[in-house]
């Protein structure tokens, strides 16, 4: 049975031993010990690859232990991959309406800083120039 040093997966991953203990202590990975020697199985390594995964796709650590509870290789994984799906639809409707709360904002700074130049060329005629082209660098 192929097994792996905490050093392998970190590098394998290109993640800190500090990151695997981390998920260790959280109780999602649970290598063998040998005294002080923690031995990772390919189970454990097919799990780091799971919590990596869902935090690359902005999953949380309590979705990702879901989702690798299910884990499951001799029944083909099919309600971990029905879960998943869903996780990642769920995330991309999410990431969709942060899209546009983004260019919404976007908007509502633009609007600001028109009225805010409006006001500030109502008091200070004369510097407004200086000051439109100081910004207009700072922005640009």
């Amino acid at each position: 049975m192929k097994t792996y040093s905490i050093s392998d997966l970190a590098s394998e991953f290109d993640i800190t031993t500090r990151s695997i203990r981390f998920y260790e202590e959280k109780g999602l990975l649970k290598p063998e010990r040998d005294g002080q020697t923690r031995i990772f199985s390919v189970s454990d390594r097919v799990k780091l690859k799971l919590i990596l995964r869902g935090k690359r796709l902005g999953m949380s650590l309590v979705e990702s232990r879901s989702i690798i509870e299910m884990y499951d290789p001799e029944h083909g994984n099919t309600e971990q991959l029905r879960q998943l799906i869903q996780k990642i639809r769920d995330k991309r409707t999410q990431l969709a309406q942060h899209l546009i709360d983004i260019e919404s904002m976007k908007r509502d700074l633009h609007d600001a800083e028109e009225k805010c130049l409006e006001a500030l060329a109502q008091t200070q005629p004369a510097k407004l120039l200086d000051s439109n082209a100081e910004l207009s660098k700072k922005s640009g």
